[in-house]
């Protein structure tokens, strides 16, 4: 019988899984460190997709969920934090090479939006708008049932949207940007600029490493400056998502990463600040907001849904 294989590029693993062409429930799967300084991490990655491989059947397709920005159509990773030693790195033609059978690659923010659409929270909806918030913040966007990449495929870095003219630094190099306010990133440089103050009073000072988790909890307990970076995040999060809203209108938003985990600590001040940035009540009536249901498996499941979405 045919199988497809779904491979997750992440920042500390690569995951790999096979399925039947008409299931979502993996055969095999298997995972390695990304280790991304290490030279072999192709040859790794053809030994993993090797592993999860059954015996006696035929693979038919190979998807790619990565982090951008990259060149779907091309097949190319152009520069990819993950693996930095992988620029302009042909990854489709190398993977086709090797096992020749077709392969197809997709930014993996957009591919846990087409994930969410077609096995998760974004079911039944053709107008979606998806926001990842972790370490970074990306996005993906489905347009009357159709996947949004633009002509270069670039298209849907919600993270790098400017919501404040000369704000932080990003770590993209450029400023004021979404993910330099609403990130996990910039929560714990936010706290870590406010602690240089020696008058700031926070429970955090004590605290060896400072994570947006580690924050979390913190403001859970009261403490204001662990509060103040939550809201702050909140505040411009709700800025962003007015602008995405005035362009796209969908009728559902969909949060995933673990930052969207902390609940009414980011989304009571995005709420508040959403309402306040929106143009008309009319975008707000009828939409849903909730939370990703794919969880870690979006990225797999969305390199399943683009190799179903072109076979």
């Amino acid at each position: 019988m045919s199988i497809y294989i779904a491979v997750d590029l992440g920042g500390t693993h690569i995951r790999a899984a096979s399925f039947f062409p008409e299931s979502t429930e993996p055969i095999k799967h298997n995972k390695i460190k990304t280790r991304s300084k290490d030279e072999t991490i192709f040859e790794r990655i053809l030994g993993l997709i090797e592993s999860v491989i059954p015996a006696n059947e035929i693979l038919e397709a190979i998807g790619i969920a990565a982090p951008g920005p990259l060149d779907p159509r091309k097949g190319v990773i152009l520069n990819t934090p993950n693996i930095p030693a992988w620029k302009n790195f042909p990854l489709v033609e190398k993977l086709n090479a090797h096992f020749s059978v077709p392969v197809y690659l997709g930014n993996d923010a957009n591919l846990a939006v087409l994930g969410e659409w077609k096995y998760g929270a974004g079911r039944g909806h053709d107008y979606l708008l998806y926001l990842t918030i972790s370490t970074g913040v990306g996005g993906g966007i489905i347009s009357d049932g159709h996947l949004l990449e633009g002509v270069e495929g670039l298209g849907a870095e919600l993270g790098h949207v400017t919501v404040l003219a000369d704000g932080p630094e990003c770590g993209c190099g450029h400023r004021g940007h979404l993910e330099a306010f609403s990130s996990g990133t910039a929560i714990a440089k936010y706290v870590e600029d406010q602690l240089k103050d020696k008058s700031t009073e926070s429970s955090l000072r004590s605290s060896a490493k400072r994570t947006a988790k580690s924050i979390a909890k913190a403001a859970q307990k009261g403490d204001p400056l662990a509060i103040s970076a939550y809201e702050r995040a909140g505040k411009y999060l709700g800025i962003g998502v007015a602008s995405f809203l005035h362009i796209f209108n969908p009728s559902i938003v969909i949060f995933g990463g673990g930052v969207s985990q902390s609940g009414d600590l980011l989304f009571d001040p995005f709420r508040e600040s959403l309402k306040k940035a929106i143009f008309a009540p009319a975008y707000l009536k009828n939409l849903t907001i909730t939370t990703a249901e794919l969880g870690d498996n979006a990225g797999l499941l969305g390199a399943l849904a683009l190799v179903k979405k072109k076979i």
